[in-house]
């Protein structure tokens, strides 16, 4: 199989990746637009998409060129299709389907989820492979959710968030501590410094069946505990108490979950020990190393992407995409961009070649 290229523009990356058939990363290529929506305190649709049309075109060129590859030199065109941001998916799989017509390649439209999903497949990253089914806790911004794996467009959803996403919450308190945007890497470094036991924060769900999540109310919880305190007030060894807290009561919801995810894939698939946790609040150094114990704890082995693949990126894309070509999937030209798109629909919307 000849090299894939992979596009990523479901939310504020611009990304492009070329991936040979071995899982070697040939080139890659990740434009921020951290400085564009930053004034905002997030992500605006409109200015992501823009920023994509401006600057996709000459990423792809950089990165085919570091890779000594053409366009004519590739053996298939992937680029996420949803869910996201409807702006930037529209200008990624356009682009991508302009590439794979012009040269006569085969089009692969990949599902943001499953290209987190199968990251812990791509060669190197598990000893002997991630071999499905695998249990997937996928944490991001926009997702929470307990996936079963069970094979290349096969998922289970066990469970997920009833109302905000983890990765949400960690940025809406980071707000009210006023860290700025993105909240979450600044509020792990804040966390570092203060008593995770000073503000007794609820943990919603926690020792509840199932696996499903919720943190609205953690995230109202820590609200309160700033308007009484007095935002304009708040010193940093305040923030750092609260941050603290905060974390270590989000960690130990997510473990309390990640363990009765464990309990539900061993009775539905026995032969599963491997729990991949993926998603960019998977960057978080100390969830991992709570849900590696946790993992331990339940017969399971726990697998994080590298920090780098855990935040939205074309190689996992550019993987996902020759995943889909081997088990002799492509897509049609004709499918549209799709902002909702969850992972248990994938079997209806991909054609055999």
């Amino acid at each position: 199989m000849k090299p894939v290229l992979g596009i990523e523009t479901s939310c504020d990356e611009t990304a492009a990746a070329v991936m040979g058939a071995d899982g070697r990363v040939l080139a890659e290529a990740v434009l921020s637009q951290l400085s564009e929506h930053r004034p905002f305190g997030g992500v605006v649709p409109e200015v992501a998409a823009r920023a994509h049309l401006h600057y996709l075109p000459e990423l792809v060129r950089q990165v085919l060129t570091h890779a000594g590859v053409d366009s004519a030199g590739l053996g298939g065109i992937a680029a996420t299709a949803g869910p996201g941001l409807i702006g930037g998916l529209i200008i990624g799989t356009q682009f991508g389907k302009g590439i794979a017509i012009a040269h006569r390649l085969p089009f692969i439209a990949i599902n943001h989820l499953e290209a987190h999903a199968l990251s812990a497949r791509i060669p190197g990253l598990a000893d002997g492979g991630a071999a499905f089914p695998y249990l997937l806790l996928l944490l991001s911004g926009g997702h929470s959710q307990c996936i079963a794996v069970t094979g290349v467009g096969r998922h289970v959803r066990l469970g997920g968030t009833i109302d905000d996403a983890a990765g949400e919450a960690f940025d809406k308190v980071a707000k009210l501590l006023g860290l700025g945007w993105p909240g979450g890497p600044a509020l792990e470094v804040l966390a570092e410094e203060g008593d995770p036991a000073r503000f007794p924060f609820p943990r919603p769900m926690l020792r509840r069946p199932g696996c499903d999540f919720s943190f609205s109310g953690l995230k109202t919880a820590v609200a309160q505990a700033v308007a009484r305190l007095g935002k304009n007030a708040l010193g940093r060894e305040q923030a750092a108490d609260i941050a603290a807290s905060f974390q270590r009561a989000m960690v130990d919801v997510l473990a309390d979950r990640a363990a009765n995810a464990a309990r539900m894939m061993q009775n539905a698939y026995p032969n599963a020990h491997l729990m991949v946790v993926a998603g960019g609040v998977a960057a978080n150094a100390r969830l991992r190393s709570t849900l590696a114990r946790a993992a331990k704890d339940s017969g399971f082995q726990m697998l994080a992407p590298p920090v780098r693949l855990c935040s939205d990126n074309a190689v996992m894309v550019a993987w996902a995409g020759i995943e889909r070509l081997r088990a002799g999937l492509i897509d049609d030209l004709s499918l549209d961009a799709q902002p909702r798109w969850p992972l248990e629909t994938l079997n209806d919307q991909s054609i055999l070649a």
